[in-house]
């Protein structure tokens, strides 16, 4: 799929749309009961993991079946310091990130000779081993083996009055706000245009001088990066850890994400966040004998009316509006 980038200037009217969303997912939480606030933020964990594996698919054209791994390794890695270190939770999540930077461009190395459904393989493989990986005896001091680790959750600051899972929200939100416009300015530079340029045109790309190993790779890093914050963020939500929380069903949840939100699309990793994140629940609430037939029907007819995510829908109505605006 083909897509042409933007340029890296906003619009007063976009800027202003922004901060009227941003201020909206500042006050509606302090609306509606903990619970729901727990699940929005699970939500920008997610929206956070999403924007990172469509940095890898859909403006690198590299395809991961296994990024649920990399979200594992920030999970595990907040939590192993918070319950084995003593490190406070806000100084873990860079350090999750750094360590999932890491591994994304070990990984992302010998990956380089494959392509395509081969390194989806690869990738799948990666995500249906780390469970395994996690519950090894050789690493059961650190993890918890299949029992996993408890950590606490962190109390608010006294100053703000508010509670755990309002706070909790807040923080991740300033984390998903920091991590997406680090990747817009990422993205609409010059390495998303050489980052793109690979995926369209590789033998060009090539010959304009484009090192397509460091950028291939170092794309993966970055994603993997984005991957293990939102794991991060998502152990203190959560509060715990364990391997068969982290199958591949997550990995394919995250691509799911990235399909239904649009991809090279930015913005459409909240709209794909909010998918995986709501959608499950609803189909339970339909049927309670069979809640996952219930999600595949509104995969089909999302994929169906929308097959260029919920982002390239809302584009598409909007250069029709503005076409008749001008016709008018």
């Amino acid at each position: 799929m083909t897509t042409t980038l933007q340029k890296p200037a906003l619009s007063g009217k976009q800027l202003a749309g922004l901060a009227v969303l941003l201020v909206a997912a500042v006050a509606v939480p302090m609306f509606i009961p903990d619970y729901r606030v727990f699940q929005l933020a699970l939500a920008l964990c997610y929206a956070i993991a999403i924007l990172g594996l469509n940095m890898l698919m859909g403006f690198n054209g590299q395809i991961s079946l296994g990024h649920g791994a990399f979200y594992a390794i920030g999970a595990y890695v907040a939590a192993v310091l918070m319950d084995k270190v003593g490190l406070p939770y806000w100084a873990t999540i860079p350090l999750a990130g750094l360590v999932c930077l890491v591994a994304g461009f070990l990984f992302g190395l010998p990956a380089l000779r494959l392509e395509g459904l081969y390194l989806a393989i690869a990738t799948l493989a990666l995500g249906i081993a780390m469970p395994q990986i996690l519950k090894h005896k050789a690493l059961e001091h650190w993890t918890g083996g299949s029992q996993g680790l408890v950590i606490m959750k962190p109390d608010a600051p006294e100053w703000t009055g508010l509670s755990q899972d309002k706070w909790l929200y807040l923080f991740i939100l300033a984390w998903t706000v920091l991590l997406f416009f680090i990747g817009w300015n990422l993205l609409r530079g010059r390495i998303g245009r050489a980052m793109v340029a690979l995926r369209d045109q590789p033998i060009a790309a090539r010959a304009m001088g484009v090192n397509a190993s460091m950028y291939k790779s170092l794309t993966f890093g970055v994603s993997a990066m984005y991957t293990g914050i939102a794991g991060a963020l998502g152990a203190i939500a959560v509060q715990f850890v364990a391997p068969d929380s982290f199958g591949i069903f997550l990995s394919f949840s995250l691509f799911i994400g990235v399909v239904i939100g649009g991809l090279a699309s930015i913005s459409g990793a909240i709209f794909g966040a909010l998918f995986i994140q709501f959608i499950p629940n609803v189909a339970d609430q339909i049927s309670k004998s069979a809640p996952w037939a219930i999600y595949g029907v509104f995969l089909i007819v999302f994929m169906y009316v929308m097959p260029t995510g919920v982002a390239g829908l809302i584009r598409i109505l909007r250069a029709r509006f503005l076409r008749g605006r001008v016709t008018q």
